[in-house]
């Protein structure tokens, strides 16, 4: 092997390396720190893009250390720093955090309502350095309840047509000569495979409360047949629920396989004519959109003054259906 080659070998290897994350090539090279290693006096913990978090939400947890001489060092991930979260010990009240920094909040806010997330950050190999984060929670966000259909398949590609064979050569010598043989046809291409229909969207049925108080928010419900059904606590001053109800989108069709060359003529006296191209495979069609789901909201008189919250798309479907009756706290 050269030693171009053998070069062009290490650095691809050292590349994947690289982007495996492989976190003792990355210090061994300066790309990351380890704070075992290093002086430092201070630790401080934020969450930039937002303190607070809704349910379903994820939100980067950027964590900054001082050093004596004033120098900082800044987390991985979205603080773009070198400082590797294996290096810390983060215990999660409510929120949940992993391996990367990111903060999440379950879906449900049956298990989160009332309280307010918490995260303590400690340095194993510095047991003096201590941070804390409040994280209180936020219901003033657009919640997205899905309930359309699935998308159809898409269609198989055509096969492409072979190539014509070329023609037996002949002869050109002038005392004898003979003619090339003809080049075969192209085979035709076979046809792309039509899309499948997308999927029908089920009924659903949205369930909307008011839990009264200082700050009233709106407790809801979203059911379908064969759905898991979801809940919501929504601020009305400033949240919203969108419910879709669409069909699912048809499968897009597959192309049509290319004809295949014509063999060329073999040479000769006369040449032999080139086969006939073959012809190009038909695109297969798009499959059509599936059928959109009703949509029934059944809402508490005291929920009336903001159903505008309530956003319901079911495109092409029948118009949701409003029913006004008294709804009980919905847990």
């Amino acid at each position: 092997m050269s030693s171009i080659s053998k070069f062009a070998s290490c650095l691809g290897l050292t590349s994947t390396i690289l982007l495996s994350g492989c976190s003792s090539i990355q210090v061994h090279l300066g790309m990351k720190v380890r704070l075992a290693k290093l002086p430092v006096t201070s630790i401080e913990a934020t969450l930039p893009k937002d303190p607070a978090i809704a349910p379903g939400e994820k939100t980067p947890l950027v964590v900054t250390f001082t050093q004596p001489d004033g120098k900082i060092l800044v987390t991985e991930g979205q603080g773009k720093g070198k400082v590797l979260w294996s290096d810390l010990a983060i215990t999660a009240t409510v929120v949940t955090i992993n391996k990367k920094g990111i903060v999440s909040l379950a879906h449900d806010p049956r298990v989160s309502e009332g309280k307010s997330g918490h995260l303590d950050i400690v340095v194993p190999s510095h047991p003096d350095l201590h941070a804390a984060v409040d994280i209180p929670l936020r219901y003033d966000y657009k919640f997205v309840a899905n309930y359309s259909g699935s998308a159809g398949s898409s269609g198989s590609n055509g096969m492409d047509g072979t190539s014509g064979t070329p023609g037996s050569p002949g002869s050109s010598d002038p005392n004898n000569p003979s003619a090339g043989g003809n080049g075969g046809d192209g085979g035709d291409g076979s046809n792309g495979g039509d899309g499948d229909p997308g999927g029908a969207a089920p009924p659903v049925q949205v369930q909307a409360t008011l839990r009264a108080g200082a700050h009233p928010l709106l407790q809801i419900a979203v059911t379908a047949p064969g759905r898991k059904e979801h809940f919501y606590l929504v601020d009305p001053q400033g949240g919203s629920l969108t419910v879709t109800a669409n069909g699912g989108p048809g499968g897009s069709g597959g192309k049509g396989g290319r004809g295949g060359s014509g063999g060329s003529g073999g040479s000769g006296t006369p040449d032999g004519q080139s086969g006939r191209n073959g012809s190009d495979g038909r695109d297969g069609s798009d499959g059509s959109s599936g059928r959109a789901g009703s949509i029934t909201v059944l809402y508490d008189p005291q929920v009336k003054p903001f159903l505008s919250t309530l956003v319901l798309i079911n495109q092409g479907g029948p118009k949701p259906v409003f029913q006004e009756q008294p709804i009980s706290p919905l847990w």
